[in-house]
């Protein structure tokens, strides 16, 4: 058992069977009263986002997990396929689980991946990741009095808005938790 003021974004809990990766905490203390941690959670077999809220002091069953490093080599209509690469052992893991981080993955690149046993729970995507502009129009000159964006479709098949100055051919970076620009990339 881990006391809820423990929680971080990543930490993965069983409560009534289900199990939670918490999203993102919050500890709200109001005047004379006890606190109250909040927490956006994700169940893992369900792929459902709801909000939690506990009060100061109060545990949750620890689960723990293992991470392994598999390297992505592609997707069906059904399953995203890994290989370990030390093994060369295959992995498939259901799209419903994964979601929509499948949009981030890029073939023969290597993602964290957590389990419990066998069972595959989550992908751990790097906070930022760099994907090319596919295609852009070109920024209107004047238009930069205050912060314009235009959309941009990326390598990865995802459309995002981005600052006008971006142009065909330029790497971004995306923030992987929210989808949305980030920065320019090198």
């Amino acid at each position: 058992m881990i006391g809820v003021t423990e929680l971080r974004a990543g930490t993965i809990f069983e409560e009534n069977g289900n199990l939670l990766q918490v999203l993102s905490y919050e500890h709200i203390k109001m005047g004379r009263g006890s606190a109250n941690i909040k927490v956006k959670v994700k169940n893992l077999r369900s792929g459902s986002v709801t909000d939690k809220s506990f009060i100061n002091g109060a545990k949750v069953k620890d689960v723990t997990v293992a991470k392994k490093e598999l390297q992505y080599l592609y997707k069906d209509s059904s399953c995203a396929y890994f290989m370990n690469g030390s093994t060369f052992e295959q992995v498939e893991i259901p799209l419903n689980i994964i979601g929509s981080d499948i949009y981030y993955l890029k073939e023969g690149e290597n993602f964290s991946i957590s389990f419990l046993g066998n069972e595959a729970l989550a992908i751990n995507l790097a906070p930022k990741m760099i994907f090319a502009v596919e295609d852009t129009p070109p920024g209107v000159k004047g238009n930069s009095a205050t912060n314009v964006f235009k959309e941009a479709k990326l390598d990865n098949g995802v459309t995002v808005k981005v600052p006008l100055f971006i142009k065909t051919g330029d790497k971004v970076k995306i923030d992987t938790r929210t989808g949305s620009y980030s920065e320019k990339a090198n």
